[in-house]
């Protein structure tokens, strides 16, 4: 039997209740860390200014990467398909800005590799013209579901709260799924990051249309957005523009405790509803769909202004920025400029991080474009990230799996990982990792433990595909003898059937086939003769 606690309780596994009397539950572990979050949020979001050059990644999601349909030295306009999407999982990528095509090339983009990747490079004219868009689907919720849903994969839509998975299959779950609930993440539990929360502030009632067409698609029966405490301007603005709509016989914004990381998909859904996502799962498996703040605005935007997504809002924050903020800035602007825009560095920058202190990664290259993924530029002073020191040796004192949300036991994961045995670190789920770095902000010997679970994710994803390759190599060899055995198969059987005809003729016919059995006789003895005669003059020549 669960037990209720205090909402500010940061241990237990109870339920919790909060004054809207909608019980909430505790995810296991987690830890709580400086919010940082009044760096950005104090200013509302301004625009950031149009850079000379926009580097567009053609791959901006999970799955395929886009195709491209423009050609070098062609002029595209802002809103234009500038690659298309390849294969279901994938999105297509547009301009975001008009001006004239340079390259499409290998370009260094904001990856926790640190490689590049293939982008379109565009010279802009400052015109900033738009192409022509598709007329808004000002009515849809009485158009077919699956017109609404082209309109967002055409839009290229995808997760905007780090997945960056397509939204337009997100949305489309399969007859054989029932969903009854719809989840919004407006937790943003990641210490430093602020965009969703003036998101909320400022564009609350644009938030609710998304949400409002995301219900449609899905058909569910209730909406749950959670927003963490240390938001009450973002709560507050939410219920007000809740209150103007005819949703809140159905839609909830829930405050919620503040600890990290309640923003995970799994985590916020435990939160909220009580219920696990099984292992290896997705949301959709017990009937729940989760979506970001961000992802509604630009469901909003596709659906009744016909936009693409080409422009979010992003956090420049930490002490070395001079001027922290929020900005509406271009997909495809260089992380270089934006910094530049906000004034530079106050001190020299340690780190430069894409994304959270929790979840981000370095960046290595200051000029590589932001994405439609990119929610936060970080740049830390020394004072703010410190010298962790040397790495220590493990002393197994089980920290690390007190504080993992997923119920993993890190300790083990990392043995295996170190060792490269990587059949026996997936017997301890590592997929279902979520890479918060919870273990590796308790761990007292300082083991950097979420890059060996990334390195033995990308070994494994490896090792997967040079499967896969031989694999497919082995079927093609496979269907390559099974042709040759039925052509040889159907040769022998022509020949039988021949010969079973020649058979059959009458007894009177026997003289004619005995004629035909010395003719080719002689032909195969001419033949032999002029080789012979054929050898010998080559012997006589001199």
């Amino acid at each position: 039997m669960e037990r209720a606690v205090s909402l500010d309780s940061s241990l237990g596994t109870g339920a919790r209740s909060i004054p809207s009397g909608r019980r909430l539950w505790r995810f296991h572990g987690g830890v709580h860390v400086p919010d940082e979050k009044s760096l950005s949020n104090a200013e509302p979001v301004t625009s950031a200014p149009l850079p000379k050059r926009l580097i567009i990644p053609l791959q901006q999601h999970i799955g395929a990467q886009a195709r491209p349909l423009v050609r070098i030295g062609e002029r595209v306009l802002k809103g234009q398909m500038i690659a298309e999407p390849n294969g279901y999982i994938s999105a297509p990528v547009h301009a975001s800005s008009s001006g004239i095509l340079v390259a499409i090339e290998p370009h260094p983009v904001a990856h926790a590799s640190g490689l590049s990747a293939l982008c379109a490079l565009i010279e802009t004219d400052g015109e900033d013209a738009w192409a022509e868009l598709p007329e808004p689907l000002v009515h849809y919720a009485q158009l077919d579901p699956t017109l609404v849903r082209e309109r967002i994969r055409w839009a290229g839509v995808v997760g905007m709260g780090g997945a960056s998975f397509p939204t337009s299959v997100k949305l489309n779950p399969g007859t054989d799924r029932q969903i009854q609930t719809l989840v919004i993440n407006g937790a943003e539990c990641e210490p430093y990051i602020t965009c969703d929360d003036r998101l909320m502030r400022e564009r609350a009632a644009h938030v609710l249309e998304g949400v409002r067409v995301m219900d449609h698609l899905l058909g569910v029966s209730q909406v749950l957005i959670g927003i963490e405490d240390n938001k009450p301007e973002a709560i507050e603005s939410m219920r007000d523009a809740l209150a103007e709509t005819d949703m809140p016989g159905y839609t909830e914004i829930v405050p919620i405790p503040t600890l990290y990381p309640s923003g995970g998909e799994k985590q916020l859904i435990r939160i909220l509803t009580g219920r696990e996502v099984p292992s290896s799962g997705i949301p959709a498996h017990i009937g729940i769909v989760c979506q970001n703040v961000g992802t509604a605005a630009a469901v909003a935007d596709a659906v009744l202004e016909g936009r693409p997504l080409i422009s979010r809002i992003i956090t420049l924050t930490g002490r070395a920025i001079a001027a922290p903020q929020n900005l509406d800035a271009r997909v495809g602007t260089p992380a270089g400029e934006l910094i530049a825009h906000c004034g530079g560095y106050r001190e020299s920058a340690r780190r430069l991080i894409c994304g959270g202190p929790m979840m981000g990664f370095e960046l290595r290259h200051p000029q590589a474009p932001i994405t439609k993924a990119t929610n936060c530029l970080l740049a830390l002073t020394r004072a703010e990230s410190p010298d962790p020191g040397p790495t220590l040796a493990c002393i197994r004192c089980g920290r690390c799996a007190e504080a993992c949300p997923a119920k993993l036991l890190p300790q083990q994961m990392y043995w295996y990982a170190r060792a490269k045995d990587l059949d026996r670190i997936q017997d301890y789920h590592l997929f279902d990792c979520i890479e918060c770095g919870c273990c590796a902000q308790v761990c007292p010997s300082r083991i950097p433990l979420v890059q060996y679970y990334r390195y033995a994710k990308t070994e494994i994803w490896a090792r997967e595909q040079e499967r896969r390759k031989a694999d497919q190599a082995r079927a093609r060899h496979e269907a390559k003898r099974v042709r040759l055995e039925r052509q040889e198969q159907e040769r022998q059987a022509r020949l039988r059937r021949q010969k079973a005809a020649l058979d059959a003729k009458p007894a009177d016919g026997k003289a004619g086939k005995q004629a035909l059995i010395e003719a080719a006789r002689r032909r195969a003895a001419a033949k032999k003769a002029a080789a012979g005669r054929s050898g010998a003059q080559s012997a006589d020549r001199p």
